[in-house]
């Protein structure tokens, strides 16, 4: 009866913490929305300032100025205050959306304690065991959800990333267009404004494909893709993070690599997203016929043997959740994964995968 308690207790607690990392997820999106945005915002706030400016000015001197001049400038004005206007309606949107994001966060943090702090969960007396092929449709359930967890969150990023952007070129290009015949200088520097944004989308765009699946992992190898790969991260989030390499670089089968350079890439996430990690190790011992990878971060662990030796298949953090779906389908293919970590010395997981079928 115990067990089962157990058992519901940790199922709940299971299905709050990935609804937690969904809002994590997305509370990262909204706050690169809100600091875009609000740099639009202070541009155009800059804008209305120096074409108030030039009002006062106009009206100073009303007399001498021509009644065309005069019709422009307030044209000017009215499209910049619209301008001003929507970029401050998305604005407190994204920041309505990242305060109620916030407030969940908090919430479902609370509700974890809460729930961790119980005895007990009550569960019918009933539940059955689950048999070793209900135990292998979990597994593969486990890995079909991994992956489509993935898929939703780059749809979140497509939509709230380039998507949104798409939305601010078109505006742009609006306001370009009034501009032109009565401000060829003022729509120069609009569009000067629009190639920046531009450069900035598109270079989100070329993240979301290298992370949707690297072109030089099929042209270079996992080697260059690994090391490409720890250096922008360490660039993006601040993190020490480097690579040791050990024998000489060589190719494998295209899935092969395509395995150590996701489980590189989990590893090293998981590490940002949930040990706060400021250091990071990627060791890649391409020198025997078993490819080895050890990642050691310094950041907060777990307890690793509760996790890979217990009986108990859920788990109370996604990192854990990660770990068992990644050890699973390592073993798919004759490969190892083991995992030393404890909650003040960090983490350090080590791989092993077969480099052909031949050393299965």
């Amino acid at each position: 009866m115990a067990d089962t308690k157990a058992d519901t207790k940790n199922e709940l607690i299971e299905m709050i913490t990935a609804e937690m990392k969904r809002v994590k997820d997305r509370l990262i999106e909204i706050k690169g929305q809100v600091d875009q945005t609000q740099m639009m915002v202070d541009r155009e706030q800059t804008r209305n300032a120096d074409i108030a400016s030039e009002l006062r000015t106009i009206q100073d001197n009303i007399e001498t100025v021509p009644r065309q001049d005069i019709r422009q400038k307030y044209d000017e004005a009215i499209d910049a205050r619209f301008r001003l206007a929507t970029m401050r309606g998305q604005l407190e949107k994204f920041l309505a959306q990242r305060d109620n994001l916030e407030n969940q966060q908090k919430l479902l943090s609370e509700i974890v304690r809460s729930v961790q702090g119980t005895s007990g969960i009550e569960a019918p007396s009933d539940t059955p065991v689950a048999s070793p092929t209900q135990k292998a449709a979990i597994n593969i359930v486990r890995i079909v959800q991994a992956q489509e967890e993935e898929k939703q969150k780059l749809a979140r990023l497509m939509h709230d990333g380039p998507a949104q952007s798409l939305t601010n070129f078109i505006l742009q290009t609006e306001i370009c267009q009034r501009l032109f015949d009565r401000d060829p200088a003022r729509a120069a520097d609009e569009l000067k404004n629009l190639k920046d944004t531009a450069s900035v989308t598109f270079q989100k765009v070329r993240d979301f494909i290298f992370d949707l699946r690297p072109m030089m992992l099929d042209d270079l190898g996992v080697v260059p893709t690994v090391r490409r790969y720890i250096d922008s991260f360490k660039d993006k989030n601040d993190i020490e993070a480097k690579l040791e390499l050990l024998g000489e670089e060589r190719r494998l089968e295209s899935h092969r690599e395509v395995m150590l350079f996701r489980g590189i890439q989990e590893l090293m996430v998981n590490a940002r997203d949930y040990a706060n990690a400021t250091e990071l190790l990627v060791r890649l011992d391409m020198a025997s016929d078993r490819i080895k990878v050890d990642v050691e971060d310094n950041g907060r662990g777990f307890d690793a043997e509760v996790i890979f030796n217990g009986n108990d298949e859920t788990h109370l953090e996604p990192r854990p959740q990660g770990l068992l779906t990644l050890k699973e389908k390592f073993e798919l293919v004759g490969g190892a994964i083991s995992v030393t970590s404890g909650e003040k010395d960090g983490t350090r997981v080590h791989l092993e995968l077969p480099s052909s079928d031949e050393v299965l």
